[in-house]
């Protein structure tokens, strides 16, 4: 499933909150989340802990791109972040599975909120929780420290984002 940006006073915003210019959505996938829209327990912290495999159009312009995995079904008052990653170069369009533990030359990762810089896993606890796997195109790389956290990150982001797109997966901790 994706999620097409939402209009809020004429300005588009990505479903993160982070203005869009009118270059549009990317279509996003992932061969972690299956026909139904479960993510592989591989892929989650009771699995191989393994950052999903993702693959995004292309978007005109576009120098770097940005990838979070967050879930706003987390009892907290905001989503919590599993995965930041930015300054992917502008090609290819994908990552593979676990490109966390080994990222593209010139990304880095920030701090997630269970505390570590990379990729933390699906680990709901308890229920049915929706996982936002988003990709935005930026015009320019980020200046940015490797390890900030999603408010710095997306305060980089501002005035960049070129176009953005999502898929949510769904993850329940095993029986």
């Amino acid at each position: 499933m994706r999620l097409a940006p939402a209009i809020v006073l004429g300005v588009a915003l990505s479903a993160w909150g982070v203005e869009v210019r009118p270059a549009g959505a990317l279509s996003v996938s992932s061969a972690a989340i299956d026909a139904a829209g479960r993510i592989d327990p591989r892929y989650s912290s009771y699995g191989a802990n393994l950052s999903p495999p993702l693959r995004w159009t292309a978007a005109t312009g576009a120098k770097v791109y940005v990838v979070t995995v967050r879930d706003p079904d987390a009892p907290s008052p905001r989503p919590f972040v599993h995965w930041l990653i930015w300054n992917l170069p502008a090609s290819p369009q994908w990552l593979a599975p676990g490109a966390a533990a080994a990222p593209p030359s010139g990304a880095a990762q920030g701090r997630n909120d269970a505390g570590t810089i990379g990729y933390f896993g699906p680990r709901p606890p308890g229920g049915v929780h929706h996982y936002h796997l988003a990709v935005f195109a930026l015009d320019a790389r980020l200046n940015v420290a490797p390890g900030v956290g999603d408010a710095a990150l997306e305060k980089a982001m501002r005035g960049h984002v070129l176009a953005s797109g999502e898929i949510v997966g769904t993850f329940a901790a095993p029986r």
